[in-house]
């Protein structure tokens, strides 16, 4: 292959995680699609990233990081990784504050925490979710649940669909927050649109579909009920009790607007390609 080429493939994977980050809300995807392109890298094009890399690109230096972090393309090595991250992150790359400081944890509790609260205080929803975890789970030698919900909705409102389950679920139950069902069926109508379905968007969609069933927050409407439940195929059960409610002409209806919405929210082929997901 010659040498414009192999740089071509360089920009492709490095301006990657910007240009998927403007097509999507999710911010998860970003780094996963850059993370399959990383495991489809030839030894080749891997030198053409450590050279990026050496020059002070901070894009690089995190994927660099990563390689050693996962053993992939070089030697598993954890010191290496993080001398990498650490480089990526006194840069200010996001993604590279979110991972050094998880690293760090282990380590030093209070660097770990100060490095993620950096990356959560410039926005990196993916940060902010795990310190919301962070402060519910005692990571950091203090558990704060308050701090845990700042983070959490800092995150939600930032896009990412497992903190906007949270929020909802906090809604739904009370928890830290008044009791308010419109509340938590708005935040799982909203992680539910997410494509893919990385985790949080099908239990979105699960929970607003018990919302309908029940009347909580929304009308009781079993065709919605049906809707939810069937989107993402995780709650076939729920799913066929909501459809039992229904004509077979409502349920002709409902798989019409499923269609119509999997269409409309199609991901774009190269993106589907890059994630082995069926589109």
């Amino acid at each position: 292959m010659k040498p414009h080429i192999f740089l071509s493939l360089l920009l492709f994977l490095i301006t990657g995680v910007r240009s998927v980050a403007q097509q999507t809300s999710d911010p998860k995807q970003a780094e996963l699609l850059a993370s399959a392109r990383l495991k489809t890298m030839t030894q080749v094009e891997f030198k053409e990233l450590a050279a990026k890399a050496r020059t002070g690109d901070a894009e690089a230096q995190f994927w660099i990081g990563r390689a050693y972090d996962d053993g992939r393309l070089v030697p598993k090595d954890s010191g290496e990784a993080m001398q990498w991250f650490l480089k990526s992150a006194e840069q200010g790359y996001l993604p590279a504050l979110r991972m050094y400081g998880l690293a760090s944890l282990s380590i030093n509790r209070a660097v770990g925490e100060r490095w993620m609260r950096r990356a959560g205080a410039q926005g990196d929803a993916a940060a902010q979710f795990c310190l919301g975890w962070a402060y519910e789970e005692d990571w950091f030698g203090t558990i704060d649940s308050q701090e845990a919900l700042k983070w959490y909705r800092k995150s939600a409102e930032g896009g990412h669909p497992d903190a906007q389950v949270e929020l909802g679920r906090r809604y739904e139950e009370g928890e830290g927050v008044e009791k308010n069902y419109a509340l938590a069926a708005k935040w799982y109508r909203i992680a539910a649109e997410h494509v893919p379905n990385l985790g949080g968007a099908g239990q979105g969609s699960y929970r607003l579909g018990l919302l309908y069933m029940e009347g909580l927050g929304v009308p009781q409407d079993f065709t919605q009920a049906y809707f939810w439940f069937s989107l993402h195929g995780n709650a076939e059960v729920n799913a066929s009790d909501a459809r039992e409610h229904l004509t077979p002409a409502q349920i002709r209806e409902v798989e019409r607007l499923l269609k119509q919405w999997k269409e409309q929210h199609r991901l774009d082929p190269a993106l589907a390609a890059a994630l082995h997901i069926e589109n």
